[in-house]
């Protein structure tokens, strides 16, 4: 996965808004944050539950890393040259629906393919 390809699919989850933060660019539905991007590193990160952080991190620790725990969600980084396209759009779209507001999730799952594998809140 390129960043322009990250870039792409991310086309594909709706509301979203991006912000500059310096290095890094931010991701937002309805205002609140679900993914980074670092164009210089060639990394995302996302957000999850912290049991699927710890998953991740454990099974494939050269594509995912810890990047910090807040509540109870478990941010990942995500090496994206390392990384398929199908499954970083799983993750992505997780995280976007860990974020979004319960009806935009749900107008989302009724209508995208991957929303009978993603769960809402």
């Amino acid at each position: 996965m390129s960043v322009d390809e990250f870039l792409e699919l991310l086309k594909e989850l709706p509301e979203v808004k991006q912000g500059h933060g310096g290095e890094w660019v931010a991701f937002k539905v309805h205002g609140k944050g679900f993914g980074y991007l670092w164009e210089a590193t060639e990394t995302v990160g996302l957000k999850a539950t912290i049991e699927e952080q710890i998953a991740l991190v454990s099974e494939r620790p050269e594509v995912f890393e810890v990047q910090f725990t807040a509540g109870r969600f478990g941010w990942v980084v995500v090496h994206l040259d390392r990384i398929e396209a199908d499954e970083l759009f799983e993750l992505m779209a997780e995280a976007w629906c860990l974020t979004a507001p319960t009806p935009l999730v749900e107008k989302f799952e009724a209508t995208h393919p991957i929303g009978q594998k993603v769960q809402a809140p």
